[in-house]
C-alpha cells in the first residue's frame, strides 16, 4: 500500500463483508471515434496540446509539479521532523494542501451501512491498517439465525471492556452459549473480483490480498483485540538507537504445499529470501520499506546490486535482522503487511524462479516461471491451503494441517463464493440460505428485511474502517478504451474536447468547482438509505482522528506561527491550514463525538455557491488559454460505470445530476457503460491499470485507500510522485 497500493487499493464494490459494507497512455484517440468531429466545438477557435509530442513522464513531471509541489515540499519536511509530533503537523499540513489541489474529492469509508451478520463482532481483526483484517481464522460464526441486535450490542460492550486482556474470544463464547447459540467452524464469504495472482510477495491489489493473507503467517499478527501477538516470531528486541530489530523465530514451523505435503522448514533465510524477492519483483508494495530498511533505495535503483548489502540478515537459523535507516516509529506496525512476508526459496526455485534483480527478470520472461500463477503453484505456511479456484465462481480455503497453531483456530474451511452484482438480492438471500456469513442491505434488500422482520430483530450499523474511496480526476487523460481489452463503450468526445477537458482538469478552480458540485449524501443514500446517508461520508484522505500530537507543537500555519497542544487532532491542524488557504471546505468538526471531534458523518465539501464561484474564475481563466466555455458548449467529462448493477448505477446517475445542476450546464457529465457480466470492466477501466496513462477515464469512484501501518505517511505516501500508487489515479506516473 510508496504508496501504491498494497492494502490496497480497494475496490470500491465491497459486496459482502459483513463488516466492510460499503456497496470494501497510449495515444489520443484509442477506440475512440474522433474522425467525424476533429475540429471539435470551442467557440470556432482551433486548439493544440501544450503537451503533445512529450513522454507520459515528462508530462507527469511537470504537472505534478505544477498541482502538487506544495504537498510534495510540506511532505518532504516532515519525513525530516525531529519528532513524531511536528511530523504529524507537518503531515496535516501537507493533507490541506492536497485536499486543497481538488484532485480528488474524499467520499465514503467501507461501513456505515445497515447489515445482518452471522459472525460475533469483533471475533477478526478490525485495527486500522495492515491485512490483518482479512484474516478470519478465529472468527465466531454463529448457526442458524443470525445474531440479533441486542446480542451485537451486548458483545460490543464485552469487547470495550475487555480489549487488551486477551480474555474476548472466551467471553464471546462463554455470553453466545449462554444465549442459545451454537458455534460453525466454516465461513462463507462473497467476493468480486478474483486473485490476479498468487504470489504474496508481488502485488498491491485489496483483491489479491484479501485471500492471499490467509495463506502464510508473518512475524507478529494483530488479533481480535487488535493486539500485536506472536505469529511466526516468538520475541524481538530492539537497539538502544532504534535501528535494528532482531527477531527469535518459532521451530518448527514447515513449508507445504497445496495439498499438505511438506516441503522444507521455514527459517529466517525465508524471511531474507522473501524481502529480495519482492525487490525483485517490484510489484508495488516495495515502496513501504524504500528508504526505511536500509540499503533498499540502493537496491531498487540498481545503484548496488548486492543484496547482501540490504539491511536483513538471517545471523542464525531462527534469528532475523533487520537493520533501518533511521529510527521509525511505525516500524513494528507495518509488520503485518506482505512486505514482511517469507517465501519458501526451494520452492520458488523450482517453479522457474531466481534471486536477483536482472536474473529474475530474466527467469520471469520465460516460459518455465509459474511461481503465483495458480494456487497450486505457490508454498504455503499459514492457516489455511486452497484446495480449489474456479474464476468468477468459487475458492475453497481448507485448514491446513501443518499449521503449527492448527489446533487453536476456530474456523476449518472458508468458501468464496462470486457476486456479479447483477442480482441486487443475492448476497441477501445467500445470506439467508446460510452460504454466506453476512449481508449489507442495499434499497432493495433492506426494503425486504423491514418487510420479512429481519430488520427488527437483526439488522446493525456496521462501524466504519479507516479507507478512504475518493472520486478522482484525470489531470491527463490519453485513454479512450480499456487498456486491455477496450470493453468500454468508445468515447464520443472529439479531438478538441479532450483538449479541453484536460485542460479544464489542469485548472485549480475548476477542479475546486468540481469537487464541492456533488451532493454527497444524495449519491450516499442511494446504496445506504436516506437515514444514513451521512454516516459513512468522509471528508479528509487519512482520519481525522488517525493519529494526534503526543506534545506541543508549533509550526507555520499560513506564515505564521501556530502552537497546538498536546492531544490536537490530525484533522484539526489540516482544517487550520485548509482555512488560511482559503480553501472553504470543513474537513474536521471539533463538536463531533461528545467533544472529540471527527471527520466523518457529514458533508463538509458540498456548497454550491462556492462551487460557482470557482467555476467562474475558471471560466475566465481558461478563456485565457483559449477555451471558451458556455452552456451551449460545456466541458465534458466521461465516467465509467458499473451499468448492469441497478444501485451503483442510480449511485452514479445522482453524481452526474447533482454536478451538472450544481455548475448549471457548464459542465456535462456523460456516464460510460461498462457492460459485461459482472464488475470486471469497470475495474479495467480504473482499478488494474499500472499506470496513469493507462487510466479511462476522467472521473472515477472506482477505488480507494485503506492504510498499511499507523502513521499519516501511510495516506500521503499514496500520492507522491514515481512510487506513489495513487498518483496514477489522477493520469499521472
Amino acid at each position: 500500500m510508496k504508496r501504491v497500493f498494497p492494502k490496497l487499493i480497494a475496490l470500491a464494490l465491497a459486496v459482502v463483508m459483513v463488516f466492510a459494507l460499503l456497496v470494501s497512455c497510449k495515444d489520443d484517440n484509442n477506440g475512440g471515434n474522433n474522425g467525424a468531429n476533429n475540429g471539435g466545438n470551442n467557440g470556432g477557435t482551433t486548439l493544440s496540446d501544450p503537451y503533445a509530442g512529450k513522454t507520459h513522464a515528462e508530462v507527469s513531471e511537470e504537472l505534478y509539479t505544477k498541482v502538487l509541489g506544495e504537498f510534495y515540499e510540506y511532505y518532504d519536511k516532515a519525513t525530516q521532523a525531529k519528532t513524531v509530533s511536528e511530523r504529524y503537523a507537518l503531515m496535516a499540513i501537507a493533507e490541506a494542501k492536497l485536499l486543497g489541489a481538488g484532485i480528488m474529492l474524499p467520499s465514503t469509508a467501507n461501513g456505515g451501512s445497515y447489515a445482518i451478520s452471522h459472525v460475533a463482532p469483533r471475533t477478526v481483526s478490525s485495527v486500522l491498517w495492515g491485512t490483518d483484517e482479512y484474516r478470519f481464522h478465529n472468527a465466531l460464526v454463529v448457526n442458524g439465525d443470525p445474531l440479533k441486535i441486542e446480542d451485537i450490542n451486548a458483545l460490543k460492550a464485552i469487547w470495550a471492556e475487555t480489549k487488551g486482556t486477551g480474555t474476548y474470544e472466551a467471553k464471546a463464547k462463554e455470553y453466545l452459549a449462554a444465549h442459545g447459540y451454537t458455534l460453525k467452524d466454516t465461513y462463507g464469504y462473497g467476493y468480486t473480483s478474483d486473485p490476479v495472482t498468487w504470489d504474496w510477495l508481488n502485488t498491491y491489489q485489496a483483491a489479491d490480498f484479501r485471500a492471499l493473507v490467509n495463506l502464510y503467517d508473518g512475524l507478529l499478527e494483530y488479533n481480535s483485540e487488535n493486539v500485536q501477538v506472536p505469529a511466526l516470531a516468538t520475541s524481538y528486541t530492539v537497539s538502544d538507537d532504534g535501528l535494528t530489530y532482531t527477531f527469535k523465530l518459532r521451530e518448527g514451523v514447515n513449508w507445504v504445499d497445496y495439498q499438505g505435503n511438506v516441503l522444507e522448514e521455514v527459517t529466517a533465510n525465508s524471511f531474507v529470501k522473501g524481502l529480495q524477492h519482492l525487490l525483485d519483483a517490484e510489484g508495488g508494495v516495495e515502496y513501504l520499506v524504500d528508504g526505511v530498511i536500509k540499503g533498499v533505495s540502493e537496491y531498487l535503483s540498481d545503484e548496488d546490486a548486492d543484496f547482501s548489502h540490504v539491511g536483513i540478515k538471517a545471523k542464525d537459523k531462527y534469528t532475523l535482522e533487520y537493520t533501518l535507516t533511521a529510527p521509525c516509529s511505525y516500524f513494528i506496525t507495518m509488520l503485518s503487511y506482505s512486505v514482511f512476508a517469507p517465501i519458501s526459496e526451494a520452492f520458488f526455485i523450482a517453479n522457474g524462479g531466481a534471486f536477483g534483480r536482472d536474473a529474475y527478470k530474466e527467469a520471469a520472461a520465460k516460459e518455465g516461471y509459474t511461481y503465483g500463477t495458480s494456487f497450486e503453484k505457490i508454498a504455503y505456511c499459514g492457516p489455511y491451503l486452497v484446495t480449489s479456484a474456479t474464476a468468477e465462481n468459487s475458492i475453497v480455503f481448507e485448514a491446513n494441517p501443518a499449521y503449527w497453531n492448527k489446533d487453536n483456530i476456530t474456523i476449518k474451511k472458508i468458501t468464496w463464493t462470486f457476486i456479479s452484482g447483477q442480482d441486487k438480492t443475492e448476497t441477501y438471500n445467500r445470506m439467508k440460505a446460510g452460504d454466506l456469513a453476512g449481508a449489507a442491505l442495499n434499497a432493495n434488500t433492506l426494503a425486504i428485511a423491514r418487510e420479512n422482520g429481519d430488520f427488527t430483530k437483526y439488522a446493525y450499523v456496521s462501524g466504519l474502517d479507516a479507507s478512504s474511496f475518493p472520486v478522482f480526476f484525470n489531470l491527463y487523460r490519453k485513454q479512450y478504451g480499456n487498456f486491455n481489452d477496450a470493453t468500454v463503450a468508445p468515447t464520443t468526445m472529439s479531438d478538441v474536447d479532450k483538449i479541453r477537458t484536460n485542460l479544464a482538469m489542469q485548472n485549480k478552480n475548476f477542479r475546486l468547482a468540481l469537487v464541492t458540485s456533488l451532493d454527497r449524501a444524495a449519491e450516499n443514500a442511494v446504496l445506504t438509505g436516506d437515514d444514513l446517508k451521512y454516516t459513512s461520508l468522509v471528508n479528509s484522505y487519512t482520519p481525522g482522528d488517525y493519529v494526534s500530537l503526543t506534545e506541543e507543537v508549533t509550526v507555520k500555519i499560513g506564515g505564521v506561527d501556530k502552537t497546538f497542544p498536546a492531544g490536537t487532532y490530525y484533522g484539526a491542524i489540516v482544517q487550520a491550514q485548509l482555512d488560511a488557504d482559503g480553501i472553504k471546505v470543513k474537513v474536521w468538526d471539533p463538536t463531533a463525538e461528545g467533544g472529540i471531534g471527527s471527520s466523518t458523518g457529514f458533508d463538509g465539501w458540498y456548497n454550491v455557491d462556492y462551487a460557482r464561484e470557482n467555476l467562474q474564475k475558471a471560466i475566465a481563466e481558461l478563456k485565457a488559454q483559449g477555451v471558451e466555455i458556455t452552456k451551449e458548449n460545456p466541458i465534458i467529462l466521461e465516467m465509467p460505470y458499473y451499468d448492469i448493477n441497478e444501485p451503483y448505477a442510480n449511485r452514479s446517475n445522482v453524481l452526474k445530476q447533482s454536478i451538472e445542476a450544481s455548475l448549471q450546464g457548464y459542465v456535462k457529465i456523460v456516464l460510460v457503460k461498462t457492460g459485461g457480466s459482472n464488475a470486471g470492466n469497470w475495474y479495467n477501466a480504473g482499478y488494474y491499470p499500472t499506470s496513469g496513462d493507462l487510466m479511462n477515464y476522467n472521473l472515477t469512484d472506482i477505488c480507494g485507500w485503506g492504510p498499511d501501518y499507523g502513521d499519516p505517511a501511510t495516506y500521503l505516501d499514496t500520492m507522491l510522485p514515481q512510487g506513489g500508487g495513487m498518483a496514477k489515479n489522477i493520469g499521472l506516473f
